[in-house]
């Protein structure tokens, strides 16, 4: 992956910009859910989900659920290489996993991993050894709960570290924190998961998007994206009109709960992408993903 972070060429987003604008702006009556493939940009399989959520029963989920890829990051990063080993498993549900280097070996290092050296250490010995699957692809989910935080030293050398070896950087933080980490690394390909789950308001997070080429926005646990029937909010409806290929869907399963509800996790986002032109639909559930990471047709 180069440091675009896969982005659509010049003559390609101009094309799809000119497609979208002739699409109308509101959702039909009655749409349709989509029903093409997803790739789940944010999920976890941490310690404690383990034991009551085997194998067999995640692979299960996403499979039902219509989940063809996974960023996979994981608390300890055990979680993450137990996935990538099962290859048979994998291959048989036809998911494909895509490891990123979670930074926490335990609850403590969400609120230190920043200034802490030896997550710096621990993230070279992981990338070092890679996974069952393939190497490293990322680095995250990381927290920032105080965006001065993403000033730490360990963040500004992971960040440049991601620069460096084309590491994509999956952030829980608020918007001035993006801006801190793209300080650090502006070529740095970011995704900004919940886009913001302090709720940037849009236009903000439209501002972001166009002076970060790099930066994709994750949404799950979005507030205000959709209202009651399920479909998109208008701003965010035009937002992702406007920017068809920089947004990805995610389950984040932080808590067993949210394994217990995956399929109608991912169902929700089939409610609102089938009120989207189904190429836009197509881009957002996977396509955007796929590219990011290289990946080919599922179908």
């Amino acid at each position: 992956m180069t440091s675009s972070g896969g982005l659509i060429g010049a003559l390609g987003a101009l094309a799809l910009a000119g497609w979208v604008a002739a699409q109308p702006s509101t959702p039909p009556a009655q749409p349709d859910r989509y029903a093409g493939p997803l790739f789940d940009a944010h999920l976890h399989y941490n310690d404690e989900a383990r034991q009551p959520h085997p194998l067999d029963d995640v692979l299960g989920r996403m499979q039902r659920a219509g989940v063809r890829a996974i960023v996979a990051n994981s608390r300890p990063n055990e979680g993450t290489r137990q996935l990538a080993a099962a290859r048979e498993q994998t291959r048989a549900a036809r998911v494909t996993v895509v490891p990123f280097v979670r930074l926490y070996r335990t609850r403590d290092d969400y609120h230190r991993w920043f200034a802490d050296p030896s997550i710096h250490e621990m993230v070279l010995s992981e990338l070092g050894q890679g996974t069952a699957a393939g190497p490293y692809r990322g680095l995250g989910e990381f927290h920032l709960y105080d965006s001065a935080d993403a000033d730490g030293p360990v963040a500004r050398e992971l960040m440049r570290l991601a620069e460096q070896r084309s590491l994509v950087v999956l952030a829980h933080c608020d918007d001035a924190a993006i801006e801190k980490l793209y300080a650090h690394a502006p070529r740095a390909v970011v995704i900004w998961a919940h886009t913001g789950i302090g709720g940037a308001p849009v236009e903000r997070v439209r501002d972001l998007l166009a002076r970060h080429p790099t930066l994709y926005g994750e949404l799950s646990y979005r507030p205000a994206l959709v209202v009651e029937s399920g479909q998109l909010a208008t701003a965010w409806r035009e937002l992702m009109l406007a920017y068809p290929d920089r947004f990805l869907v995610g389950s984040d399963t932080w808590i067993n709960e949210r394994w217990d509800r995956y399929e109608a996790l991912m169902d929700g986002y089939r409610i609102w992408l089938g009120g989207l032109p189904s190429e836009v639909a197509r881009r957002i559930g996977w396509d955007n993903g796929a590219r990011l990471f290289g990946l080919g047709n599922p179908d």
